[in-house]
């Protein structure tokens, strides 16, 4: 019985074990119904593509029409961004890699450049003879002769000064103290050295050839005459120039213009004496620069008591500029260039980094300015960034990662017009890259601001747009500057470009413009500051210092160029109705700025056609207007008040532009 009851016992026990250890090893990745539901990650909201500020808890489209992407919870807890690598500690330690600080720190940059040494124009004395005659002696023989003050140049016989010389000598006959003051003041303005007047006036007797001397010390230059040479006023004889101090004439690029100052101490080399400094300083800046060379000429002055510097020697120069202060400075071992892009590779912590892209400004010595791409206490590595770049750069997007700021409400940008529906009150445009919004060139539906006359667009028409975003998200077309009814003239042979630009100064006595324009990639041009001329159809009153513009450029010459057309852009849109139309003038009240029109209908506020006076726009030049002409001309209503904005006139195909042309699709 006993036995029994064991072998029952041993069977039980047996039986758990070895369903415990069936179970053990049974496989891990058997989930459980409950654990086996999807664990496909959700997503936290939809974003629009263009707008990541757009957010909906539910798939849908974009105010652009583009549809929603997910935005998913990062399986680290945090946002790495695109290209950012990670490396263990002890991969760091073997790769050698090492860091450094952004600082922000002064800049000194030095120009080099060379120059000429030349004369002192200051004391640079040109002898030129009052009277005609003939060099009777000689006592200089050569160019660069040393004179003293005082000592002879030449001697000249004159007819003029012997009669001039009798004059004097009557008149001391005579006793008339009048007589003796007007010849005295006769030989004084024919340069007759005091010395000898007197020698005249104590001999009473007339000499044949006077002797001239040298009014100060110098050196002879371009001496122009030789013994027995006949001279008369206007001749100029020979220059005595001092050399106790000299100008040395430079050269800097247009970049460096807003470095150089008057004052500024300036070093300068010669190779006929190595080893040897002069220093000096900037004395004068010239007002323009070399047309063919692109360069400013800038004047030195440095002292030469020992004469050591002659005129036309060759030298080398440094002006040392004023230390410009707050400049964001890197290793210059830290940039990466590629040609094409400059980068460095940031360093973010607990092994992290990424490649960023950086505008390069100047390289002194061994560092290299930055001005866009790092803040002050950036850590970027020094060593081994080669080898984090190429790995970074496969997947990076080379921005920094920070809290984006505040985007532009509003962009202006060219577009070619591809279909107009005026019944939903929309176009579909082709525009450009917008860099502001970072939108990439490509095609859309906007819908249109009711204050712009959809009547003036049709399809193919090129247009300057202005792009705003409202408070619910949509973009909506506000402006439209129409470039040209012809899209496919627009530029001939790359002789006409559009660009941004913001006034400066208006020159209206010289029919020019001082404007800050953006670059121009079709000419190479960098965004810089420049005078234009403008064209006689625009008018500078209604332009002023500050505001900014759509401006055509058009190339005339090699080196000439002309703003032909200007937009101006509009701080807000204009609440007026704007209209376009074609009507016949009938009577024109010039003092009034009054014209007297009969219109066509116009269909979009279904008006019939009718005579109606129309006040002239102060920006339009009334005598323009012919009694008799058929024009099409823009129009706005205000308060009751009909306002020509623009005209055309028919029978010349001209258009009469102003500046505030965008007036006529506000």
């Amino acid at each position: 019985m006993n036995n029994t009851k064991a072998i029952i016992l041993g069977c039980v026990i047996g039986g758990a074990m070895t369903a415990l250890a069936y179970t053990s090893l049974l496989p891990s990745d058997a989930p459980s119904n409950a654990a086996g539901q999807s664990t496909e990650p959700q997503p936290l909201y939809w974003v629009a593509p263009m707008d990541p500020n757009y957010r909906r808890d539910e798939p849908g489209k974009s105010p652009m029409g583009m549809d929603l992407v997910p935005v998913y919870e990062e399986s680290t807890g945090g946002n790495e961004g695109p290209g950012t690598i990670s490396i263990s500690p002890n991969v760091v330690n073997n790769l050698g890699v090492r860091t450094a600080s952004v600082q922000r720190r002064s800049l000194h940059v030095p120009i080099r450049t060379v120059g000429y040494v030349q004369y002192n124009e200051d004391t640079l004395i040109h002898i030129h003879p009052r009277v005609e005659g003939w060099v009777d002696t000689l006592h200089v023989k050569a160019s660069g002769e040393y004179v003293k003050k005082g000592e002879p140049l030449y001697s000249l016989y004159s007819p003029e000064l012997v009669n001039a010389q009798e004059e004097l000598l009557i008149a001391m006959r005579r006793g008339s103290d009048d007589l003796i003051n007007a010849a005295r003041s006769r030989l004084d303005a024919l340069q007759m050295p005091n010395e000898e007047i007197q020698s005249l006036i104590s001999s009473k007797k007339v000499r044949q050839t006077i002797t001239f001397s040298a009014p100060q010390t110098g050196f002879v230059d371009n001496l122009n005459i030789r013994e027995g040479f006949f001279i008369k006023p206007g001749n100029t004889l020979l220059s005595i120039g001092a050399l106790d101090e000299v100008w040395v004439d430079a050269e800097i690029f247009e970049r460096q213009s807003a470095q150089v100052t008057v004052g500024l101490p300036v070093t300068m080399t010669l190779d006929f004496l190595p080893g040897k400094t002069w220093e000096g300083e900037v004395d004068y800046v010239y007002p323009t620069l070399e047309q063919s060379t692109r360069t400013l000429r800038v004047r030195l002055r440095f002292k030469n008591a020992d004469y050591a510097l002659k005129p036309n020697m060759f030298a080398q120069i440094t002006i040392h500029s004023d230390f410009d202060s707050d400049n964001v400075l890197v290793p210059s071992e830290a940039v990466i260039r590629t040609g094409t892009q400059d980068r460095v590779v940031l360093a973010l912590g607990d092994g992290q980094f990424k490649s960023i892209a950086v505008d390069v400004g100047r390289v002194v010595e061994d560092y290299t300015e930055i001005t866009t791409g790092l803040i002050d206490g950036d850590q970027i590595v020094t060593s081994a960034h080669f080898l984090l770049d190429s790995e970074s750069s496969i997947s990076s997007d080379f921005k920094r990662m920070e809290a984006p700021g505040a985007l532009p409400s509003s962009v202006f940008t060219e577009a070619t017009i591809t279909d107009v529906m005026p019944s939903h009150n929309m176009i579909t445009v082709n525009h450009g890259a917008i860099s502001e919004w970072d939108w990439p060139e490509m095609t859309m539906d906007f819908t249109v601001a009711n204050h712009v006359d959809l009547t003036s667009l049709r399809q193919g028409m090129g247009a300057h747009i202005e792009i705003s975003k409202e408070n619910d998200g949509q973009y909506v077309v506000t402006t439209v500057h129409i470039i040209d009814d012809n899209a496919d003239t627009q530029t001939i042979n790359g002789r006409t470009i559009w660009t941004e630009a913001t006034i400066n100064s208006v020159m209206s006595s010289h029919k020019m413009l001082n404007l800050d324009h953006g670059a121009i990639e079709a000419w190479d041009w960098p965004a810089m500051t420049m005078d234009f001329f403008v064209a006689d159809t625009i008018d500078l009153s209604q332009l002023e210092a500050g505001m900014d513009l759509h401006i055509e450029i058009t190339k005339t010459g090699d080196s000439d160029y002309l703003v032909t057309t200007i937009h101006v852009k509009s701080a807000e849109p204009s609440s007026a109705q704007s209209a376009v139309v074609t009507g016949t003038i009938n009577a024109i009240n010039t003092q009034s700025r009054v014209v007297n029109i009969s219109r066509e209908a116009i269909p979009k506020w279904d008006r019939p056609a009718a005579t109606l006076d129309f006040t002239v726009s102060d920006a339009i030049d009334i005598s323009q207007f012919t009694v008799g002409a058929d024009i099409t001309f823009t129009f706005e209503i205000t308060d009751g008040n009909f306002r020509i904005l623009s005209i055309q006139s028919e029978s010349q195909d001209a258009s009469m532009d102003h500046s505030n042309h965008g007036g006529a699709h506000e």
